[in-house]
C-alpha cells in the first residue's frame, strides 16, 4: 500500500498519483481538505501501528511501505481556518498532523520525506554547512540583527543580496541604495546576506539515485535576474533547458541528499564563470512540475518508480 496525502490539486503529487495509477499500484490517497472527517489511531510498542480513516476509506498504517506527503499548513484548510484558533476543529487539525508526523517519522516505511529529516530546511546556515562538507562552496555569508555590521559586509563584497534566514520562502534581492534607510529593520528579524556570485542557476532534483538538472538563463537580450523564480516581475523572460552535470557533481548531490536523509530534493547551484560550483540551499518538498514541464523530464514517474520499488 502506498499512502499520499496532500490537496488533490497539488500538481507534484498528482502527477505522482496519475504515474502510480498508470502502473497499478495499490494507491490511498488522502484530501487534507477532509481533514474535519479524518481520524488516525496510533500506537507506538515494538513496533508502530494504527489507522487513518475518512467515512470513505480506512488504511492499515501497518501495511504501508512507501509514503509521499506534501502536508498543507492544516491551519489554513479553510475549515479550520472558519473555525479558528481555540476551536474543537482546530485542535482536531493540530492532533491529527502531529499524530501524522509521529508516525511518518517512527515508521519503517520509506517515508518521502520524514519531517525530522526536512526540519534541517529550518535553517539555511545550518544546511550552508552541510553542503560545504561535502565540497560545495557556499558564498560568504552574514546573518545579523546590526545594520552596521551590514554596512561592513556591504561594503566588502561590493554586490550582495538578501533573503530569508529560515524554511520561510522569500524573495531574493540585491541591496541597493534604495535600502539604506530600511535597513534599520533588520535589528527587528535576523536577516541572510551573502556575497552577490555570477554564474548560471542550475536546479538540481535527485530522486533516490537519478538525477535531473535544469539549466536556468535570461532568455537573450532580456538583461539579468535576482531570483529567477520571480524574474518576470522585473520583466525578464527565462528560459529552462535540461543540462548534464559533471559526474563528481552529480555525486555530491546524491551524497547532500543521502546525508540530509532525503529521499527526493531539490538543490540550488549555481556554476561561476572560472567553473566553481556553489550550493545556495536544498528543498526538501520541491514543486518539481516547474521544472518537469519546462523539460520533459520523467521527474514524476522518478518518485513514482521510487515509491513503487518500496
Amino acid at each position: 500500500m502506498i499512502l499520499l496525502w496532500d490537496l488533490p490539486r497539488d500538481d507534484p503529487l498528482l502527477r505522482v498519483r496519475e504515474a502510480l495509477e498508470q502502473t497499478g499500484a495499490q494507491v490511498a490517497f488522502f484530501d487534507q481538505r477532509a481533514l474535519p472527517d479524518t481520524r488516525m489511531t496510533l500506537t507506538v510498542d515494538a513496533t508502530v501501528s494504527g489507522v487513518l480513516q475518512t467515512p470513505e476509506q480506512a488504511v492499515d498504517l501497518g501495511a504501508v511501505r512507501p509514503a509521499y506527503l506534501r502536508s498543507y499548513d492544516c491551519r489554513r484548510i479553510p475549515a479550520v481556518r472558519r473555525a479558528g484558533p481555540g476551536s474543537a476543529l482546530w485542535q482536531h487539525a493540530l492532533d491529527l498532523e502531529a499524530a501524522l508526523s509521529c508516525w511518518s517519522d517512527l515508521t519503517s516505511a520509506l517515508v518521502v520525506n520524514r519531517p525530522a529529516m526536512m526540519a534541517s530546511n529550518n535553517s539555511k546556515p545550518y544546511q550552508a554547512q552541510q553542503s560545504r562538507a561535502l565540497g560545495f562552496a557556499i558564498p560568504d555569508t552574514l546573518v545579523t540583527t546590526d545594520p552596521d555590521a551590514v554596512l561592513a559586509f556591504w561594503r566588502r563584497h561590493g554586490s550582495v543580496v538578501y533573503k530569508s534566514n529560515s524554511g520561510i520562502r522569500s524573495i531574493v534581492s540585491r541591496l541597493t541604495d534604495a535600502h539604506r534607510d530600511r535597513l534599520g529593520d533588520v535589528a527587528q528579524c535576523p536577516t541572510q546576506f551573502q556575497e552577490y556570485i555570477p554564474g548560471v542557476d542550475l536546479r538540481v532534483h535527485v530522486v533516490g539515485d537519478d538525477v535531473f538538472a535544469s539549466e536556468v538563463r535570461a532568455a537573450p537580450g532580456e538583461g539579468t535576474y535576482d531570483d529567477y523564480r520571480y524574474a518576470i516581475r522585473d520583466g525578464v523572460q527565462i528560459t529552462i533547458r535540461p543540462s548534464i552535470l559533471p559526474d563528481d557533481v552529480a555525486q555530491r548531490c546524491r551524497e547532500l541528499a543521502a546525508h540530509l536523509g532525503l529521499s527526493l530534493v531539490g538543490i540550488d547551484l549555481r556554476c561561476t564563470p572560472s567553473g566553481e560550483w556553489f550550493c545556495f540551499e536544498v528543498n526538501p518538498s520541491p514543486a518539481f512540475t516547474f521544472y518537469q514541464d519546462a523539460t520533459n523530464q520523467p521527474i514524476a514517474e522518478a518518485v513514482a518508480a521510487l515509491l513503487a520499488a518500496a
